[in-house]
């Protein structure tokens, strides 16, 4: 009895043993064998430098996680405008998204300290600002479900309209472009004085064509690619804000990433924006003048109209600080920026 019972439970202990060296010996195959695809949704139009440059991420992520992970693009605003990419990867149908400053204030408005008009001289003056910002920027958006994996930027915003303007006045009698669904953007430029328009950015050149606006903030680069100097020939050469982006995935879908591989995948996409960033302000001149080769008209300012832009700006900093971006990170961005000029960082770069 003894003998049959200790042969039975030695039996037992070794099937034990066999069992637990197979899922052993099989779980790293099956772990190698998992596939996982995000898919990220952004405007830049398809076929551009900025959308072959994602497409090349997606190489690269496909090559670092040896063929675990798959980026899937849906450029050119076929997922709508930023603020439809943002609420779909808030419902889990799209994971990621080339955003631009609208779409990440989206998430918080924290990012537009960055983007507060005329507040930076240069982008070395801006630079030194976000690498001290960023750290507490992404702590905000991470501890609201979302992981900023790159900062891009798409350069200098200028005012592109139907017909010159030189001033703030001038700017005040026409109908100006601003976010769809961004209620203190439009607020505060109502209470600066101005007219604006809330749309979709998938509705721009429509709006363009048929004159339900006739003027709008955006880059050069912007500018070209989707045609909309055409419809609005003028270009006022006032720097008003840097339109800053990122690449920003949601922290639910970038768990799904096996740990091994985020951080080589996050390295490559900081790599991608940065890229961007560079490629994007060195081109800004050749952008420029492409345009004017095909019809537009650089509208310069002379050092009063600078002062009058910047004192309008400026005169706006009470309400931007209430209303446009959140009080802490207007504050904290301003104390950063007097450092950077305390300590002679900014330059003359353009």
């Amino acid at each position: 009895m003894m003998t049959t019972m200790h042969t039975r439970s030695l039996s037992q202990l070794i099937s034990g043993f066999l069992l637990a060296f197979v899922a052993t010996a099989w779980a790293p195959a099956a772990h190698a064998q998992a596939k996982v695809t995000l898919k990220m949704a952004t405007l830049v139009p398809q076929g551009s430098a900025w959308h072959t440059a994602l497409q090349e991420l997606a190489q690269s992520w496909q090559k670092l996680s040896g063929g675990a992970v798959t980026l899937r693009l849906y450029p050119g605003g076929v997922a709508g405008d930023d603020g439809d990419v943002v609420r779909k990867m808030r419902l889990g149908t799209l994971d990621a998204g080339l955003l631009a400053t609208a779409g990440m204030a989206d998430i918080d408005r924290s990012v537009f300290a960055l983007a507060i008009p005329m507040a930076y001289r240069t982008y070395e003056e801006l630079d030194a600002v976000a690498e001290k910002l960023a750290p507490e920027l992404e702590r905000i958006f991470l501890d609201k479900g979302f992981v900023v994996l790159g900062w891009a930027d798409g350069g200098w915003v200028h005012f592109f309209a139907k017909s010159p303007v030189t001033t703030p006045e001038d700017l005040k009698g026409m109908k100006l472009f601003t976010w769809g669904g961004d209620t203190p953007a439009v607020e505060m430029w109502k209470a600066a004085g101005f007219n604006p328009v809330p749309l979709p950015a998938t509705e721009i050149s429509t709006a363009l064509q048929t004159g339900l606006v006739n003027a709008l903030p955006t880059t050069p680069q912007a500018a070209v690619l989707l045609q909309w100097f055409t419809h609005a020939p003028y270009m006022t050469d006032v720097k008003w804000a840097v339109l800053l982006g990122g690449i920003v995935v949601t922290k639910k879908a970038w768990e799904r990433v096996p740990a091994e591989h985020r951080p080589a995948l996050a390295a490559a996409a900081r790599e991608t924006a940065r890229a961007l960033r560079d490629t994007t302000r060195r081109a800004a001149a050749a952008d420029i003048e492409a345009m004017r080769k095909r019809g537009l008209t650089v509208v310069h300012l002379d050092a009063a109209a600078e002062a009058a832009w910047r004192a309008a700006a400026e005169a706006a900093y009470p309400r931007v600080r209430e209303v446009f971006v959140p009080a802490a990170a207007f504050d904290l961005a301003m104390r950063y920026r007097e450092e950077v000029r305390r300590a002679g960082a900014g330059g003359a770069g353009q």
